[in-house]
């Protein structure tokens, strides 16, 4: 047929990275919100699942937005596999800026909500990386 391309082969869903610069602002932050959302269901996570998703990403996001100067951007990356999303959030830091501890309640429902929570510093930047896989086989 004239103008039309067939194929078989399949995208590999292992490869998906989406990145998503907005203000390190807290009113931009329903956008990661809503792609961590799209998706999570995208890999068919159960509602509840995409849910606690959603409210980890809000939460890395408000701790990474104390520390983070104004005027400046936070930087989502998504990484899709086949049975799991990380998303990786980073912002430039304000000199000597400290990320709550690892006993603070905002790292407790980091990681009650996801499989892992963790998170590095350099010298001008913070980045937590949130991993979940889903529960349920699909």
């Amino acid at each position: 047929m004239v103008g039309q391309l067939t194929t078989d082969v399949q995208p590999m869903v292992d490869d998906d990275i989406v990145l998503l610069t907005v203000p390190a602002d807290g009113g931009y932050l329903g956008v990661l919100r809503t792609a961590t959302a799209g998706l999570a269901a995208r890999l068919q996570f159960a509602l509840d699942e995409i849910e606690d998703l959603r409210i980890a990403v809000d939460e890395a996001c408000a701790m990474l937005l104390a520390i983070a100067p104004r005027g400046t951007e936070l930087r989502c990356r998504f990484a899709v596999t086949d049975d799991a999303l990380t998303v990786e959030v980073t912002v430039p830091t304000v000199p000597e800026a400290r990320l709550p501890s690892e006993s603070s309640f905002a790292w407790k429902v980091l990681t009650a909500l996801t499989t892992s929570a963790s998170a590095s510093t350099s010298g001008s930047e913070a980045t937590i990386r949130l991993l979940s896989r889903r529960a349920t086989a699909h």
